[in-house]
């Protein structure tokens, strides 16, 4: 009897390993599944609130718990700068650190590295570049990349990668996924030597190649050849090309990834790109737009986004939301909305967030339950028929 206990707990030890993502239903391309990670599991289509500086501005983990989310995104390139990795190594880890329970993913840095440090010089042995915060000069590498992560203790982790602007001409797109091509292999191996007894995290690739098919089929392949992987990130999208050129992107390297491996879209965060993207079977998705939206007064609806500070606002007693079941439309109206905007109160930014962050969340809900339903496309078409109308 005990010999087949020991086999079920294995089996479901086996079941729970970080990594593994179990597809429960699809519909078309869209999927709805369960990923496993260290710190517990996350539902898809999942959308993951930015904590870029290990912290959700505004919003605190008792607040995301409620509101529904499951996993965090933090930034490996802000962290690293401050308070420094090994500081929050020493205090146990980021998910001590921030008291968040529930998984982490940390970006490598690498989409920051390029857009907000002063860079001096790209090199394929790294990249040097100037803080943002005090002008110190900094060498960042990919093993770099993988000790601060290491350190940092996140459930995913994402390889570092060279991330080009957008409408980039095709041969600096292809340099750029050759030289994440190049710096994958580096994480890997550093990955590995860092846990050669294995650990709780999970690395995924970064794709790139722009809106070049050729350059993104081969950066799969490359990805492929080096080993098998737990999913893969899609990186370089939504970086000013057109949207259509980003849902073909998308389409090809839905036909080219690996059914089994959860797919996370980076830095997609407003409900048309969102919708799409899950029709096109994409599971993760992470943006600041509703935490920055809700900081300008600019509230996420069914029917589009609304400016909060409009005269019409101000004796309106209903909710944000008609229906909305967060905190915010639960107990404030729009004329108190508006009022804390117009004053200039900091609890209007924190409303605006909350109910933000609620309204991707709750419609990652929907999606999952159109698709496990069967009926997603009609759902979405519905669903943006109706958008845009307030």
């Amino acid at each position: 009897m005990s010999g087949v206990a020991d086999l079920a707990a294995g089996e479901q030890r086996s079941q729970d390993a970080p990594g593994r993502f179990a597809l429960q239903a699809q519909d078309g391309a869209a999927r709805a599944g369960t990923l496993h990670l260290a710190h517990g599991r996350v539902r898809t289509p999942a959308f993951l609130p930015v904590g870029t500086q290990g912290t959700v501005k505004g919003v605190s983990p008792e607040e995301l718990v409620e509101l529904g989310a499951e996993m965090l995104l933090a930034n490996a390139y802000h962290l690293y700068l401050r308070p420094g990795h090994e500081q929050i190594r020493q205090l146990g880890g980021l998910n001590r650190f921030m008291d968040w329970s529930r998984p982490i993913l940390t970006d490598s840095g690498g989409y920051q590295v390029f857009s907000l440090a002063r860079i001096n010089e790209v090199t394929d042995e790294g990249v040097w570049f100037q803080s943002h915060i005090d002008g110190s000069r900094h060498f960042i590498t990919p093993e770099l990349v993988m000790e601060i992560e290491r350190a940092l203790g996140a459930d995913v982790i994402m390889a570092f990668d060279e991330c080009p602007p957008g409408r980039v001409d095709r041969d600096a797109a292809g340099r750029a996924m050759q030289r994440t091509q190049r710096w994958l292999a580096r994480c890997v191996e550093h990955f590995e030597r860092l846990t050669p007894d294995g650990s709780g995290q999970v690395l995924l690739p970064v794709i790139q190649g722009g809106t070049y098919l050729d350059l993104r089929r081969e950066s799969v392949e490359g990805a492929r050849s080096l080993r098998s992987w737990a999913g893969y990130g899609v990186g370089g999208l939504s970086v000013g090309e057109p949207k259509e050129q980003m849902y073909e992107v998308l389409a090809e390297l839905g036909s080219s990834l690996p059914q089994e491996g959860v797919r996370y879209l980076m830095g997609v965060g407003y409900p048309t790109g969102l919708l799409e993207a899950i029709r096109l079977g994409y599971d993760l998705f992470d943006c600041v737009a509703p935490t920055r939206n809700g900081r300008n007064g600019t509230a996420f609806t069914s029917l589009g986004p609304l400016n909060v500070k409009v005269a019409a606002w101000r004796d309106d007693d209903s909710p944000i939301e008609p229906g909305c079941g967060c905190w915010a439309c639960r107990k404030y109206s729009r004329a108190y909305v508006r009022h804390l905007f117009v004053s200039g109160e900091l609890l209007g930014l924190r409303v605006l967030s909350i109910h933000n962050l609620y309204f991707l969340t709750d419609l990652m809900r929907q999606a999952r339950a159109a698709i496990e339903a069967g009926r997603l496309h009609g759902w979405v078409e519905s669903w943006l028929a109706n958008y845009g109308t307030a």
